[in-house]
């Protein structure tokens, strides 16, 4: 049975998402602290889903379940982000922009985290569409959606862990990780995320064509990940500090999929 979007709530969601934003603008700019951004954004993220839920036209059962999913994904990654920042570790990437922002850098950031609204109201809107979706739940499409939704929180999970404690040797200062995930994948916490919101276009698809557009969360995620503000900015900043190690690994390990290492050449004493 179809289901007619509420595009007032809608709306109001991403009204909300904005004003998140400029919340976590004004945080960075007292702190200095720029991972209070990207743990406010989680945070508003898994509140305006679990809303979007909440207040969608789908059934009870499955309403409950996709808040559920969502707010596991907003705990994990926002206290996993929080706890990092809270022992004073700034962000590479941020810090990078504001220094190339210069004077103009605070709103500049501004913009920047308005931007960064939009991109959570396209995956709060796919969230939505999930809950909105009129098939009876559970069905295949959606046992299968929830085990990708599973080993994407725990692959993350594993990958930030297996960082964290690779970042408290002696070796951090001048090695790479290639510990546990990392060694298939220079990015492995980037991967599992973007698998993560490929789990709502299978909850989300059904009748209607309007839930097409929960194809939008992976794709937007993908494109962020992989060529804007994930793997670009972090990889410069590995080259810097790093140097011909990290250029080595570049040569025998995926950025993004994981897959099994390249060999060096022969002869190669790197």
């Amino acid at each position: 049975m179809e289901k007619t979007m509420d595009l007032s709530l809608l709306v109001l969601i991403a009204i909300l998402l904005s004003l998140a934003m400029v919340i976590a603008w004004a945080i960075q700019r007292v702190t200095s602290l720029s991972g209070w951004i990207d743990t406010i954004w989680s945070a508003a993220v898994g509140v305006g889903g679990m809303t979007a839920a909440l207040f969608s036209n789908g059934d009870l059962d499955r309403r409950i379940a996709l808040m559920t999913i969502i707010a596991a994904w907003a705990l994990r990654l926002g206290g996993h982000i929080g706890s990092r920042t809270r022992g004073g570790s700034e962000d590479p990437r941020y810090a990078r922009l504001i220094a190339e922002w210069g004077d103009s850098g605070a709103w500049r950031l501004f913009l920047f985290l308005q931007i960064q609204a939009l991109a959570a109201f396209v995956l709060v809107l796919a969230v939505y569409l999930a809950a909105n979706n009129g098939m009876a739940f559970p069905g295949f499409a959606d046992g299968i959606a929830a085990l990708i939704a599973a080993v994407a929180l725990v692959g993350e999970a594993i990958a930030d862990v297996q960082l964290a404690r690779f970042r408290k040797t002696p070796q951090a200062k001048t090695e790479v990780c290639e510990a546990g995930l990392w060694r298939y994948s220079r990015h492995p916490n980037y991967f599992f995320e973007w698998l993560f919101w490929c789990c709502w276009p299978l909850f989300a698809i059904a009748a209607p064509i309007s839930s097409w557009l929960s194809i939008l969360a992976p794709l937007l995620m993908y494109w962020l990940l992989v060529h804007v503000s994930g793997i670009p900015p972090l990889e410069e900043h590995m080259l810097r500090s790093r140097g011909e190690k990290f250029r080595d690994l570049q040569t025998r390990v995926n950025a993004f999929f994981p897959a099994p290492r390249r060999q060096r050449p022969q002869g190669d004493e790197r």
